[in-house]
Parts: structure tokens; sequence; C-alpha cells
């Protein structure tokens, strides 16, 4: 149940992210939740690999790559995808970033819920 939760409100934050900022496009909701499935997907499975390719850079830059990786596999995630358009890197960048700070205070809120 809660990873259902956090499946809805990961596609209300792709929402936010398109209605606060305008390099980042949802066509619908249903397009926000596929969305959101992909880009856990990728988060899931390519971030850990892309993460140890990119150890070395990670470490000179002091971490700062990562945002990088996070942003590519949000603009991947945009551009297999029907409804979810992000106009390019810059945007993927600062689209992901918005994204992460949501979907921080969304698992905060719900690691105080009692779901299972």
């Amino acid at each position: 149940m809660k990873l259902l939760l956090r499946w809805f409100l990961a596609a209300c934050a792709l929402l936010l992210v398109a209605y606060l900022y305008s390099g980042v496009e949802v066509r619908s909701f249903p397009s926000a939740l596929i969305a959101a499935a992909v880009i856990g997907l990728f988060y899931l499975v390519l971030r850990p690999v892309l993460v140890i390719l990119t150890l070395p850079v990670t470490v000179v830059t002091l971490g700062l790559f990562l945002f990088v990786i996070n942003a590519l596999l949000f603009w991947a995630a945009a551009s297999v995808l029907d409804g979810f358009f992000v106009r390019d890197f810059w945007a993927a960048l600062l689209g992901s970033l918005i994204y992460s700070v949501i979907m921080v205070v969304v698992d905060a809120a719900l690691r105080g819920l009692r779901i299972r």
C-alpha cells in the first residue's frame, strides 16, 4: 500500500515540477504515473551502475556529478515517453533537482505514516 501511495505522490510531484518550471511538461495524470514509474525504474536499475562507472569523476567533483547522473536519467525518461517532455539538459538538471526535493519531503512524510 505504501508503494502505491509513493507512486501516486511521485506522479503528483512530477505534475508539480511541470507547474513550477516551464522546462518540464507533463500532458496528463496518466502520463505522470507512467513517467514516475519509468523514472523510479531508471533510478533503481541504471543509477547504481552509472554511479559505480563514474566514481572517479564523482570523487573529483566532490559528489556534484551525481546531479548530472540524476539529470541524465530524468532526461532519458522523458526521451522514451510520450506525454512527458524535458526541453534540454539544463531543464533536466533543474527539473530533477526540484523533483528530488519534493520526493525527499514525500519520503519524510511517508516515514511517519503507519501504512504497510
